[in-house]
């Protein structure tokens, strides 16, 4: 089973660019979008469903043309759910999950904290009410893959300027403590890229500002976090930073499912 995340920032301008022709040569079963930035009913067209698949969708209801998530599948869902119960996050159109049999796929957008001390703040809200349900999750016995945009670094390998990057929003101390708390090596969810690349440098954003992506000076943000049932199932990974849709690059992992 060959699942692929990817941060669109903008699905319309993605698609421009080429990404559902990328797509439709990646003999992909699951798609998880983030940042669609729109609503469903702009993304009805032909050249947004690609053949084959079906498309689900959470928007914004808060603000048009902003964050949104979805899932583009193969197979047909058991069930779709996009709402976790907390309307602050759940109206941002940050969750969608589709469930089939005992796997869920879950496309997740975590809000980023770089506009400001407020959405910091919110972000770290969305940290604290997330927790218990991620542990909800993970003993539930149930397969989860968690795809998204999780804004937050674990490590040193993860980042390319550390050090410059220890008093910004996605590097803080407390957002990389809260993340490697639940990427626990003992227990906890697993990072399959991490899981598949021990020492591993790869970068899946990179800022517009300079030349950070001619020079390689990215973030690994973008995640596969699956519960530890599927371990033993990874089976390979990729960052594909080109062909370039997005200032983000799809993520594929591999499922032995």
């Amino acid at each position: 089973m060959r699942i692929i995340s990817f941060n669109a920032n903008g699905l319309r301008s993605a698609a421009k660019k080429g990404f559902f022709d990328w797509f439709a040569l990646q003999d992909a079963d699951v798609l998880c979008v983030q940042e669609t930035k729109a609503q469903e009913h702009q993304l009805a067209g032909p050249e947004f469903l690609p053949a084959g698949y079906q498309a689900f969708f959470r928007d914004a209801t808060t603000k048009k043309g902003y964050s949104g998530v979805a899932i583009y599948s193969r197979s047909e869902p058991d069930e779709v759910r996009t709402a976790l119960g907390w309307a602050p996050f759940d109206d941002e159109g940050r969750y969608i999950e589709a469930r089939f049999g005992n796997l869920s796929v879950v496309s997740f957008y975590v809000p980023s904290g770089s506009s400001g001390e407020l959405r910091q703040g919110f972000k770290f809200e969305v940290m604290d009410w997330l927790k218990p349900l991620l542990d909800e999750w993970l003993h539930s016995g149930r397969d989860y893959v968690l795809c998204g945009d999780w804004n937050i670094v674990r490590s040193r390998l993860d980042i390319r300027n550390w050090t410059s990057n220890q008093k910004n929003s996605g590097c803080l101390p407390p957002e990389r403590d809260w993340l490697n708390g639940v990427c626990a090596d003992s227990g906890g969810w697993v990072d399959s890229y991490r899981a598949l690349n021990p020492i591993g440098e790869d970068y899946t954003w990179w800022s517009a500002r300079g030349a950070a992506r001619a020079n390689n000076v990215g973030w690994r943000i973008d995640y596969q976090i699956v519960t530890p049932s599927l371990r033993d199932r990874l089976k390979a990974c990729s960052i594909h930073p080109e062909p370039r849709f997005s200032d983000h690059a799809p993520f594929v992992v591999d499922y032995d499912l």
